[in-house]
């Protein structure tokens, strides 16, 4: 078993590893230093082998004296731990790290030579700002870690691991801010990650899927960023922050959804443009999930509703079109589809010619042959556009759009305003580690209206949300020109 001691014969020892791993990847090097026999044990695409040969060869040929005291004094390592089973060996042999077994002695050493491949710190694609910082977080999580450090310089950042994974064994960050975040979120976090048995976790979202309350809900119980500004920010409210080693998202808890409404240029830009932008952006995911469904129900249902001139304008459009108003926009709506999953999937210029000749040519010719009307054709390309306007949750929104036109082309407006309805009684209902995620509309959180859809001034947003139950309520401290010349 791997939780067997390790032998003090390093003949064992390394009968052991070599039964126990036969990776062609995995390196066992003995070596004898004035008769004492030593083997390292190191994964060769994961470690350093120069600091190895610097730090550890070199320096233990000059020694006479070889118990571990006098080894762990003469190697220079930036990181060093004693281990004493086999198992805690080959989890710090996988992680990168080098270890070091000595002859006579039931231990090892897990020296910290990692060196790998990685992605550089850069903007990342999905939130490109005008002002403010440009970095975004990578898939190594020691650079995540340094990115946030140096946001934060405070002993009350805490920091803890947990590995999750039967065979991966990822590392998991979990970060908040002591004396800030909510009293035992953090706890009910790292008891609901402890029940996840998984063979492998390839991203940040495995971890978000498991910790959603309501697995089959199309709306996001836990919030996303790659950047570590937003990051920082989201600590500093009170919420508790999951950073997971080979994903460049990382996640947050609780979650409300106005948060994807808001944008970190809302914070470096005035406060009249964030809010108009904020409300914008409001106004904007309305039209792409009910103007589809609210044309083919108008088409259908409510002519009336139509006034004259435009209903003439789409009478004269649909003529000879041979699909219904339903059908029709199903069938442009699955077209632009088709053209978004291509673009994105094929190679990055290829997809940017997809793009142009599919919106404007193929969009073109099927309005010249008559199989679609140009209306229908603005109403699906009106509604891709504000779709992003808010691209966290464009998957979700997508699905909406589909369910709305859906009960439009079936029950007419009057199918409309019960899905919507029952949409806003779930949301009501839906919660995020004990937080509404409609906070602060419902419940209604006055205080928090100062950073909801209207931007506040920098002076106004002193205290922190109410929302996530921060029991360290102030955040700023602005004093006045009389009360400075007073202390000074």
């Amino acid at each position: 078993m791997e939780n067997e001691k390790i032998s003090k014969k390093l003949n064992d020892v390394v009968a052991y590893l070599e039964e126990n791993i036969s990776s062609d990847d995995v390196k066992i090097h003995l070596f004898t230093v004035k008769n004492k026999a030593f083997a390292l044990l190191y994964v060769d695409s994961l470690s350093d082998k120069t600091a190895i040969s610097d730090n550890v060869l070199r320096p233990l040929k000059k020694i006479n004296d070889f118990s571990k005291e006098s080894i762990s004094a003469t190697i220079h390592a930036p990181e060093m731990k004693t281990l004493y089973t086999y198992a805690e060996a080959f989890t710090e042999c996988f992680d990168g790290n080098t270890v070091l077994f000595i002859d006579g002695e039931s231990l090892s050493l897990s020296l910290g030579y990692k060196k790998f491949e990685m992605r550089s710190v850069a903007e990342p694609p999905t939130s490109i700002t005008l002002r403010g910082p440009r970095e975004g977080f990578v898939e190594c999580l020691s650079t995540n870690l340094s990115l946030l450090r140096r946001r934060v310089k405070s002993k009350n950042l805490k920091i803890e691991f947990i590995s999750i994974g039967k065979y991966s064994e990822t590392r998991v960050a979990i970060c908040y801010v002591d004396g800030v975040a909510k009293e035992g979120l953090k706890e009910q976090i790292v008891e609901k990650l402890k029940t996840l048995q998984i063979d492998n976790v390839a991203d940040s979202s495995y971890i978000a899927k498991h910790l959603t309350k309501d697995k089959s809900s199309i709306f996001k119980e836990i919030g996303t960023t790659e950047k570590p500004d937003i990051f920082t920010a989201k600590l500093m409210e009170g919420r508790v922050g999951l950073i997971v080693d080979g994903s460049p998202f990382v996640l947050t808890a609780p979650y409300v959804i106005l948060e994807d409404f808001q944008a970190a240029d809302d914070y470096y830009s005035l406060s009249y443009r964030a809010t108009a932008v904020r409300i914008l952006r409001l106004f904007a995911v309305l039209i792409a999930i009910l103007l589809p469904g609210l044309f083919v129900s108008a088409e259908l249902f409510h002519l009336q509703l139509l006034p004259l001139s435009f209903l003439l304008t789409i009478v004269n459009s649909i003529k000879g079109i041979p699909l219904s108003p339903s059908f029709e926009m199903f069938f442009t709506l699955a077209i632009f589809e088709i053209l978004n999953e291509a673009s994105i999937r094929m190679p990055k210029y290829v997809g940017m010619a997809v793009s142009v000749v599919g919106g404007l040519v193929l969009g073109e010719t099927a309005v010249n042959a008559g199989i679609i009307s140009a209306p229908t054709l603005m109403i699906i390309a009106i509604s891709g556009i504000c779709l992003y306007t808010v691209p966290e949750m464009v998957q979700t929104f997508s699905v909406l759009r589909l369910l709305f036109l859906l009960t439009a082309g079936s029950f007419g407006g009057y199918g409309i305003i019960l899905l919507a309805v029952g949409v806003i009684i779930y949301l009501v209902s839906a919660e995020s580690f004990g937080t509404p995620i409609l906070a602060p509309f419902a419940p209604l959180i006055i205080k928090d209206h100062k950073d909801a859809i209207y931007k506040g001034f920098f002076g106004e947003n002193v205290f922190r949300p109410k929302t996530f139950g921060s029991k360290n309520k102030t955040r700023m401290r602005i004093f006045s020109k009389f009360k400075d010349k007073k202390e000074m």
